[in-house]
């Protein structure tokens, strides 16, 4: 763990002491039964998106929206009527975090244990944030809160939605050219900061270890709370599937086969970019997932499969769950409305988790006793311009197209652009490391060659007791926490 910086650390109490900023710890935003009392009080009144310091308590699976304070993992089971499998297909739900995204748990992962340390001043640095959207987005909202200015860094074909609430919440916005695998010019924009801008600290989510570990203790944990909570005598949890992204997402597989070692992990991509399936490279639509490289910070030798899924299928099937023909067609094929009602939940990423969940689930021929588990990033709230720049492109859609893409892109999901792997694929895919994160990032060989060995990981993802001690450390600093709670006495 880093050596305090004092001084900084005494700036950045007193700053969160004048707006009211009690840091929560990894272990209460895994279980928020242990909040304190004095802080739910304070939360209940708070809208879920306000940029108020009581919502960084928000940053959990277990909002609870009808009451405003917490409850069980918020999660969505897709039917068998719709995946054509027995296995069941379970998603965590992002749309109830803060931003309406599960990211910013990531950003607070990379953010807060650098604060704590004294690394990060926000009373005269800037942050900023590499991301193919939902991330800046993450990281925005917590600059806002410590009302210092976040720097989104974003490729340019990101939906119309991020850029607009980007600069309403204050943020320097900067578009880089290309869609959501051009992650490289992103790099180069990061680079050019740490050359020409002094006054900015960069948290790259996709080698920063803080993304990881808050999904391992954190996702990984509600993914265990819900297999709990549904499992039935003979159930198994057979697997976890992710879109790669920044690869912290999947660290919540990590954690998985901690207790179910047997669990498939597979990693998602698209088949437009398909890098870690064939070395392949492209432009793709599925916003939120970057690709083109390994992420520094993907444990692939955890991985057990990858999986490509056509962005075609994910555009198509935004339509079918969320326009009106598309609702119409799911009724009348006995799709329960209610269900049909919760559609939205899934953006574009957790539309291709779900079609990646149902290739892994036909692939091993589970049964009805057995489990996958992946991620609904977000909502279609983030995509309602790419309805209707569809509706534009394409005209009005029919029950006749509905009909189609339900049989062909959502039933008809085959085992087709997945590989099972080896030792030796995975350790190719650790390899592909080398050509950006040495070549071109300037991290080592030595540095390289660590990150395969499994007892890197254990220590990574063991420093979060360090980490919560330094989080407990710095509310004692601002004393808030103790004056919420003497107040009540």
């Amino acid at each position: 763990m880093p050596k305090l910086n004092e001084a900084v650390l005494k700036r950045t109490a007193g700053r969160c002491r004048e707006r009211g900023i009690i840091i929560p710890t990894f272990a209460q935003l895994a279980d928020p039964s242990r909040v304190p009392d004095a802080v739910k009080r304070k939360l209940k009144p708070v809208g879920l998106w306000d940029v108020d310091p009581a919502n960084l308590f928000r940053i959990t699976w277990k909002n609870d929206v009808k009451t405003g304070l917490f409850g069980g993992p918020n999660y969505l089971e897709i039917p068998s009527a719709l995946t054509g499998v027995p296995a069941r297909v379970i998603g965590l739900v992002g749309k109830y975090f803060p931003t309406g995204a599960h990211k910013v748990g990531a950003a607070f992962g990379c953010l807060v244990p650098r604060l704590v340390a004294g690394e990060f001043d926000p009373s005269s640095q800037k942050a900023v944030w590499p991301s193919t959207g939902n991330f800046c987005r993450g990281g925005a909202f917590d600059c806002a809160v410590l009302a210092c200015t976040a720097v989104a860094i974003l490729p340019e074909d990101m939906s119309k939605e991020r850029f607009e609430w980007l600069k309403s919440i204050g943020a320097e916005v900067i578009a880089t050219p290309g869609c959501e695998s051009n992650v490289k010019e992103i790099y180069d924009k990061c680079w050019d900061i740490r050359k020409n801008r002094k006054d900015c600290v960069i948290f790259n989510q996709f080698e920063e270890f803080g993304n990881p570990l808050w999904h391992y203790h954190v996702t990984g944990q509600a993914l265990l709370e819900v297999f709990a909570e549904v499992k039935g005598g003979k159930s198994r949890l057979a697997g976890y599937v992710s879109a790669t992204g920044s690869a912290g997402t999947i660290a919540a597989g990590d954690r998985l086969k901690r207790d179910f070692p047997l669990a498939k992990i597979g990693a998602v991509e698209a088949l437009q970019c398909p890098t870690l399936l064939w070395n392949g490279f492209g432009g793709h639509r599925v916003e939120g997932i970057g690709d083109k490289h390994v992420p520094w910070i993907h444990n692939v030798r955890n991985t057990d499969m990858v999986l490509a899924v056509d962005d075609e299928s994910v555009v198509r099937l935004l339509r079918l769950f969320n326009e009106p023909a598309g609702r119409k067609a799911l009724k009348s094929q006995g799709v329960p409305g209610a269900f049909v009602e919760s559609l939205p939940l899934l953006g574009f990423s957790g539309i291709c988790n779900m079609l990646a969940a149902i290739k892994l689930a036909k692939h091993y021929e589970l049964g009805k006793d057995d489990v996958v588990f992946t991620v609904f990033t977000d909502s279609v709230e983030l995509y309602g311009s790419r309805l209707k720049e569809m509706r534009q492109e394409r005209g009005a859609y029919t029950e006749a197209q509905a009909h189609g893409d339900l049989e062909r892109r959502l039933r008809g999901v085959g085992i087709d652009h997945l590989r099972e792997l080896g030792h030796h694929d995975r350790k190719a895919l650790h390899n592909l490391k080398y050509f950006t994160w040495v070549e071109q990032q300037g991290k080592t060989v030595e540095e390289l060659n660590a990150l395969w060995d499994p007892e890197f990981w254990d220590k990574t993802f063991a420093q979060v007791n360090e980490v919560d001690r330094m989080i407990a450390e710095f509310n004692d600093r601002t004393g808030l926490l103790k004056e919420a709670a003497g107040a009540k006495r």
